[in-house]
C-alpha cells in the first residue's frame, strides 16, 4: 500500500476570487497583515501497489485527467 498526498493550486497569474474573499473576512474577523491568499485542494490518496514507479505515473495521469485543471493549475506529488 502506497500513500500519497497531491496538492492543485491555482497557476501564477490567474485571478483567484476565494483567496481573496477568504483575504478579507480574515480582516473582518480581526487577523491584520494577513495578503497574498491563495486557495487550493489536497487529496489524500491510498493505491493498492508496491511499485513506486508505478504508483508516481498513476498519480500524475490521475492528475492530468481529473484532479488538476492544468491550464490554470499546478499540482504536487507526495509520496510517503
Amino acid at each position: 500500500m502506497i500513500k500519497a498526498r497531491v496538492t492543485v493550486t491555482l497557476k501564477n497569474g490567474v485571478l483567484d476570487p476565494q483567496g481573496k474573499a477568504i483575504e478579507g473576512a480574515l480582516g473582518t474577523l480581526g487577523f491584520s497583515g494577513v495578503g497574498h491568499v491563495r486557495q487550493g485542494k489536497v487529496f489524500d490518496l491510498e493505491l493498492n501497489s508496491a511499485d513506486r514507479a508505478k504508483a508516481e505515473a498513476d498519480l500524475k495521469a490521475m492528475c492530468e485527467k481529473l484532479l488538476a485543471n492544468t491550464v490554470i493549475e499546478n499540482y504536487a506529488v507526495e509520496i510517503a
